[in-house]
């Protein structure tokens, strides 16, 4: 039997990262399952924060915030990726709004879909830890572009898109925290899931490398474009999530997280032997930094 291909170190951390942002969504999927054996299925995955699922859910999204800071790359898809990793601890800390009744052991006082005020305290400590530690990040990229570690135009757009979302968490969060409670979760996760539609569309149609073969560039398109519909159906059905007697919402947030996974899938078997896999720092810049 022959040997296994000889691997360098720069190929086996791409590859892990990959296979760890998909096995982030089988952590997910998997918390959810052991939850709904005991809660039953509730109308949203956002939903089961509120159940035994609640860690493993939350570490599986920082999870994925830390690895696409390190998949980012350069051009617009390190901005992309960069700025779907800003937004996915918010995913994590800011829990979703719940229907009366939906959910064992919540109480909410509303007649429809409102934030848990019990869980106001959690969601305090979360944003304010999203807040300090972003804040430490942009000092540390700062700092790494004053020592030429990387420059500043490899890193402008996704510096920029930071601060202006630390400083629009801040000023909602202080000046309009009831809003912030009710909407934010929605809000970012409709654009994490369109940054990522928007990824895998570059990656179909690359502006700097080589097209991918025809099978990898139709799979992007599919995952894009359902992406994109998924988006829809979940911006026009969530607000009917407790009338329909169907978790709909639950189907439609499944269905993009598998698409999500697919995404990480695909690339992984794409980029497999690629030791340069778009991840090499610009001639602008040595080195590449969040």
């Amino acid at each position: 039997m022959a040997p296994p291909p000889v691997s360098t170190s720069l190929e086996r951390t791409y590859r892990y990262l990959r296979i760890g942002v998909a096995g982030a969504v089988v952590v997910i999927f998997t918390a959810v399952g052991v939850a709904a054996a005991s809660v039953g299925w509730l109308t949203s995955v956002s939903d089961y924060y509120y159940t035994s699922a609640r860690d493993a859910v939350v570490g599986a999204l920082v999870a994925v915030a830390l690895a696409l800071v390190a998949l980012s790359g350069r051009g617009a898809e390190r901005f992309l990726l960069d700025a779907a990793a800003v937004l996915a601890p918010l995913i994590a800390v800011v829990p979703t709004t719940v229907v009366p009744g939906s959910i064992p052991g919540i109480e909410v006082s509303c007649e429809g879909r409102c934030f848990p005020r019990a869980y106001e305290a959690d969601a305090a400590t979360g944003v304010t830890t999203y807040l300090i530690v972003g804040a430490l990040t942009v000092l540390v990229a700062l700092l790494l572009v004053a020592v030429r570690q990387t420059s500043l135009a490899s890193i402008a757009a996704s510096l920029v898109f930071t601060v202006a979302v630390l400083v629009a968490v801040a000023l909602t969060w202080s000046l309009a925290r009831d809003l912030f409670l009710e909407q934010g979760h929605f809000v970012v996760t409709v654009a994490f899931f369109g940054l990522f539609a928007t990824v895998a569309i570059r990656n179909a149609f690359p502006r700097r490398e080589a097209p991918p073969p025809p099978v990898f560039r139709a799979i992007y398109t599919a995952i894009a474009v359902g992406l994109a519909l998924l988006l829809v159906l979940y911006v026009v059905l969530l607000p009917q999530s407790d009338t329909t007697g169907v978790p709909v919402v639950l189907i439609t947030e499944a269905a993009a997280l598998v698409l999500f996974f697919a995404f990480w899938v695909v690339q992984g078997i794409e980029k497999w032997r690629d030791s340069d896999p778009r991840l090499a720092p610009a001639s602008t810049g040595p080195a590449h930094t969040p």
